[in-house]
C-alpha cells in the first residue's frame, strides 16, 4: 500500500491532484472573441498548470468524445452563430425553430453539466461584467453536490473608457453621447473585482481568488501569447491569484474558516478519489 505524507500526499504516487477531475466554467458566448478564447484564453494555460500535476482536465472548448455518440455536444467558434435564427414569432413556424434550436444546444447543455457532475471540482472564472448563464448553471450545480468551486473574480476596469473620457471632456456633445453610451450597455467597473452577492454565500469565502497569477515568474511559459489578462494583472497585482493555490492544493487540502470557532477547521468538501492507476481503488488503512 502506497505510504502518504503528513500533508495527505502519496509518496511517490505525485501530489493530490494526481488524477483528479477539473472543470473550466466561464463565460464563452459573449467574451470579446470566441477564438481568441478558445485559442489563448485562461482556460489555455489553467488547463496546462493542472495537466502537469497530473490533473484530468474537462474544458467545455475541447469536450472528451462520448463513446458511441460521436461530435456529441462539441462547440467550436462559430457554434454560437445558429442562435441568429432564434425567433419570438407566436406560430407553428416559430414554435419549430425554437425546437430546433432549444434540440441542437440540449446536447451542448448535457455534456456540459455531465463534465461538472463528473468533476472533483470547479474552476470558473466570472468577470462581473460578462453575461453568462450557463457558468452560474455550472457553479450551482456543483455546489448543490458539495463540491468546492475556485472562484476567480478580477477587477473589471475600462481603460479605454476612461482614456475617451478626458479626451471628450471639452466635448459637449461628445462628452454626453459618452455618458449615455456608459448608461445603455452599461458600464460599470468593479476595481477591486468584488463577486455578486448571491456568489458569496454559495461558494464560501475562501473559494475566490481576485486574478490568476499569470505574470509571476515561476508560472509564465513559452508560447503564452499577451492577452487582455497580461495587462490587467500587470495594472493590478492579484492578492489571493489561484495558481499559487494549485500548487499548495497539490500538496495539502485546503481549510475553511468556522466563524463558531474563530479557526480553520477541515474542508470536507474537497472529496479526492484516492484511485490507483490500474481502477482500482486505495483502501484505507487497517482494512482489506
Amino acid at each position: 500500500m502506497t505510504k502518504k505524507a503528513k500533508d495527505g500526499s502519496q509518496r511517490g504516487g505525485g501530489g493530490l491532484l494526481r488524477g483528479a477531475r477539473v472543470y473550466l466554467s466561464g463565460p464563452m458566448d459573449f467574451v470579446a472573441s470566441r477564438a481568441e478564447e478558445k485559442k489563448n484564453g485562461w482556460r489555455t494555460r489553467v488547463g496546462a498548470v493542472l495537466r502537469d500535476f497530473g490533473a484530468v482536465v474537462f474544458d467545455p472548448w475541447n469536450k472528451p468524445e462520448v463513446r458511441g455518440l460521436h461530435g456529441y455536444g462539441q462547440e467550436g467558434i462559430d457554434t454560437a452563430a445558429a442562435r441568429a435564427a432564434w425567433t419570438f414569432e407566436d406560430s407553428p413556424a416559430g414554435a419549430r425553430t425554437r425546437a430546433k434550436l432549444t434540440g441542437h444546444y440540449w446536447e451542448t447543455l448535457h455534456i456540459d453539466l455531465r463534465m461538472v457532475d463528473t468533476a472533483d471540482f470547479v474552476i470558473a472564472h466570472c468577470p462581473t461584467n460578462i453575461y453568462s448563464v450557463g457558468t452560474v448553471h455550472e457553479i450551482a450545480l456543483c455546489r448543490l453536490e458539495r463540491k468546492p468551486v475556485l472562484f476567480v473574480s478580477p477587477p473589471v476596469e475600462f481603460p479605454t473608457y476612461d482614456a475617451l473620457c478626458k479626451h471628450l471632456a471639452d466635448d459637449r456633445v461628445g462628452k454626453k453621447l459618452l455618458e449615455r453610451l456608459r448608461d445603455e450597455l452599461p458600464i460599470k467597473p468593479n476595481e477591486r473585482g468584488i463577486p455578486s452577492l448571491w456568489y458569496m454565500p454559495l461558494v464560501g469565502g475562501e473559494g475566490f481568488f481576485d486574478g490568476f497569477g499569470f505574470n509571476f515568474p515561476q508560472y509564465r511559459r513559452r508560447g503564452w501569447q499577451e492577452t487582455a489578462l497580461d495587462k490587467r494583472e500587470r495594472r493590478r497585482r492579484p492578492i489571493r491569484p489561484l495558481l499559487p493555490f494549485l500548487e499548495q492544493l497539490n500538496r495539502r487540502l485546503p481549510e475553511k474558516w468556522d466563524n463558531r470557532l474563530k479557526r480553520y477547521v477541515r474542508n470536507d468538501d474537497w472529496l479526492l478519489w484516492n484511485i490507483r492507476k490500474d481502477g482500482t481503488i486505495e483502501e484505507p488503512h487497517g482494512e482489506r
